[in-house]
């Protein structure tokens, strides 16, 4: 980490774990969160998997960004994380698995998986997660439906 500076910092508190509460400190988020129904739990609320998907397509979705502007390329994109949890039976030991779509608007799924890669070696999250857990890009078509 000698090689970079620090341009940002967070911070987040969780109380009762799956069943409790997160917030930011500085006030400006909080959530219920909730086992899912999947699990047993009451599914009033998000739970981990949901947020780190938000999180997670987020901050690929900058990196993508950053990516297509260095190929000045300007169409509109879309990412999509589904997030996987597993879980090992009769025991206490869960995996992640991400899936990562990537859409940009009128560019062929070779040109689109070229860009997707490239984003992959860019992004925060993918460099935090790639040596722990599954994670596969794959470009798929623009879909205007998903538009919001």
């Amino acid at each position: 980490m000698s090689d970079y500076q620090k341009i940002y910092e967070t911070e987040a508190t969780n109380t009762g774990g799956r069943d409790g509460f997160s917030y930011l400190e500085d006030g400006s988020y909080e959530v219920k969160i909730t086992t899912p129904k999947e699990m047993g739990g009451s599914g009033v609320g998000q739970n981990p998997e949901q947020l780190f998907a938000l999180g997670y397509s987020a901050c690929f979705h900058g990196a993508l960004e950053i990516v297509k502007g260095q190929h000045k390329v300007r169409e509109d994109s879309q990412v999509t994380n589904i997030v996987r949890l597993y879980k090992k039976p009769d025991a206490a030991d869960f995996q992640l698995a991400v899936e990562i779509t990537v859409a940009i608007r009128d560019l062929d799924t070779l040109e689109v998986q070229k860009l997707a890669d490239e984003a992959h070696k860019v992004c925060p999250y993918s460099k935090a997660v790639s040596d722990s857990i599954e994670v596969t890009v794959r470009a798929v078509n623009y879909d205007a439906s998903k538009e919001k």
